[in-house]
């Protein structure tokens, strides 16, 4: 039940990078990986998704050290 919990979540928080699919701004082609990483409006969520999936991950660990 956990796993399905993660996945939903996961798949809401990337909602924002499906549904903005809009070419023609920032500096970079918006087809690329660059773009989400670059322009501002996608940074943010990128590395908001990268920090929470470390945190998970570390959190995960130190529970298998534990047990």
């Amino acid at each position: 039940m956990k796993k399905i919990i993660l996945f939903a979540s996961l798949f809401i928080l990337c909602m924002p990078l499906f549904s903005l699919a809009h070419p023609g701004h920032g500096t970079t082609d918006g087809y690329t990986i660059i773009h989400y990483f670059v322009e501002p409006m996608h940074a943010v969520v990128t590395l908001s998704a990268l920090f929470g999936s470390i945190v998970y991950i570390r959190h995960l660990r130190r529970n298998k050290q534990n047990n």
